[in-house]
């Protein structure tokens, strides 16, 4: 696959995307499970694990369904490796300056609690720094460069995961 030279978006590969990031050590994960099953204790605590699992998956998803709604309100892509012309502070990106990839760390603890896949959290925590690195810091310095103080202050304001410096956020 070729390799994008442009500065004008934060991902140079093609696999720099939360699908590779995210989905692979899943897939990872889960024919490791098939090969050699791990599952997390069996105690009284299982149908509480399961519901707080449940409970997780529709967190992922929600964080990721109001950040796409959001991005597609201001006419903004979710794939990094389109060019942004604004940043979004709105909505869900009050909240988290990354919704689609704490929904993916969301969805997928809920997955491995729900589905007792314990190669699935095992495998998540790699994937977290990967999305770190590969992910999260390659946007951080694009959105930087391109938009300056007005992302420095949205950053101020807003965590990379989860939470702001001031309750309520400004409207």
């Amino acid at each position: 696959m070729a390799t994008h030279i442009s500065p004008d978006f934060a991902h140079k590969s093609w696999w720099q995307i939360s699908e590779v990031v995210f989905g692979l050590p899943f897939l990872a994960a889960v024919v490791l499970h098939l090969a050699i099953p791990l599952s997390l204790p069996d105690t009284f605590l299982v149908p509480g694990i399961y519901i707080v699992g449940f409970f997780f998956i529709l967190a992922g998803i929600v964080f990721i369904v109001l950040a796409r709604r959001e991005l597609r309100y201001y006419s903004q892509p979710t794939d990094p490796a389109r060019p942004t012309t604004r940043i979004v502070t709105s909505g869900v990106f009050s909240l988290t300056r990354n919704p689609i990839y704490l929904g993916a760390v969301c969805f997928l603890t809920g997955v491995a609690l729900l589905f007792d896949l314990l190669w699935v959290l095992i495998f998540l925590l790699p994937s977290i720094i990967a999305c770190h690195f590969v992910l999260i810091k390659p946007e951080e310095r694009y959105l930087a460069a391109k938009f300056g103080e007005e992302y420095r202050v949205y950053a101020a304001k807003v965590h990379r995961w989860i939470g702001h410096t001031q309750f309520p956020p400004e409207r």
